[in-house]
């Protein structure tokens, strides 16, 4: 019997195609047992990569996703909930809209049985279900979802036909509420995200942002971590039947940009493929990453040279239980571009 040989470490290899190596090493300053990964190795790194090794999302803060329709938001959004539940934390999952595919749900491992899942009318009822929350104190990171922030209304509007004309009481009521709860996410070490549309800023004006997410400032305010999602391509297979090709959109490529960050450095952005029927596909994100910043015409794994296709290179790395040791990879070739950037001026005296 063939034996696999276990591909070697990238490291070295990248020092050699990379130009003025460094010695220098990170100083990480976070704590990696209190990160949640979004699923994708790439956007964990854009987002903290400088702080913990592999990077991620830290516990006890609001975390603001947003983006136009279809650019992967309930995708990003259900595999930070699956991560939480499979380090052994709760959740509470706030759905408005009423629309959560249960059954997809699952695709992210997340166990819908097992989460308290709520459909939320008004603004007030998110907020203070999670300030009255009271998970297991296990010292677990425990999750607050909510899909989306969009479809939330307002007592006022609830309860009176001619409602809220100007959204002034909804955004009101934002503040107060984040204000209130922002605190208590710290305190109990628990990771709120949210997700949000865009809409159009008809007071832009000419040099003015063009698209905004409602719900007033305060979401953008209090939120330590925005990500904006946008569509790159949408990614189309073709199969033969019948001698006829027949093809099919089964994925999309997005680009995240993490809009504002209190965490580590912002305006980092990073690639995430996501196939409907998987998720967040992250072998073939770091198989083309390493690809491209290696500058070569084959897909690597350590020293594994594979002259094939993406998809087949993917199915050797998932044969063979590859996956770690390709993370590991992107991770060491990310933080070796990283350095090239680093700044060679001394510190400010101060």
């Amino acid at each position: 019997m063939k034996r696999t040989r276990k591909p070697d470490s990238l490291s070295q290899q990248m020092k050699r195609k990379v130009a003025r190596p460094s010695v220098k090493k990170p100083e990480y300053d976070g704590d990696p047992t209190t990160m949640t990964s979004t699923g994708s190795t790439l956007l964990d790194l854009a987002i903290s990569g400088g702080r913990v090794r592999g990077g991620g999302i830290p516990s006890g803060i609001l975390v603001e996703i947003f983006g136009p329709s279809g650019s992967g938001k309930t995708v990003l959004l259900s595999e930070l909930a699956g991560a939480i539940q499979r380090q052994g934390g709760q959740i509470m999952f706030h759905d408005p809209e009423a629309r959560l595919n249960k059954q997809f749900a699952r695709i992210f491992g997340l166990k819908t049985e097992e989460m308290n899942y709520s459909n939320p009318n008004t603004v007030p009822e998110v907020f203070a279900g999670v300030r009255k929350w009271n998970p297991t104190p296990d010292g677990k990171i425990h999750g607050v979802f909510a899909d989306s922030l969009a479809a939330l209304s307002t007592d006022m509007e609830m309860d009176n036909e001619t409602g809220d004309k100007m959204g002034m009481r909804r955004a009101k009521e934002f503040s107060e509420e984040l204000r209130k709860t922002c605190r208590v996410l710290a305190q109990n070490n628990y990771l709120m995200v949210c997700s949000n549309q865009i809409r159009q800023n008809l007071d832009a004006g000419q040099f003015g942002q063009k698209y905004i997410s409602p719900g007033g400032e305060a979401i953008g305010f209090y939120s330590s971590l925005r990500l904006r999602t946008s569509i790159l391509k949408k990614i189309k297979a073709k199969k033969m039947f019948a001698g006829k090709e027949v093809a099919r959109i089964v994925g999309v490529t997005i680009q995240i940009e993490v809009f504002k960050s209190s965490i580590w450095k912002p305006y980092r952005t990073a690639p995430v493929t996501i196939l409907f029927d998987y998720g967040i596909d992250d072998i073939r994100q770091n198989l083309q990453f390493i690809k491209d910043y290696a500058k070569s015409t084959m897909y690597l794994i350590g020293r594994e040279k594979l002259d094939i296709s993406i998809n087949k290179s993917i199915q050797i790395v998932e044969r063979n239980g590859w996956e770690d040791i390709l993370r590991d990879s992107v991770i060491d070739l990310w933080e070796h571009i990283e350095r090239e950037f680093e700044s060679e001026r001394k510190s400010k005296i101060r």
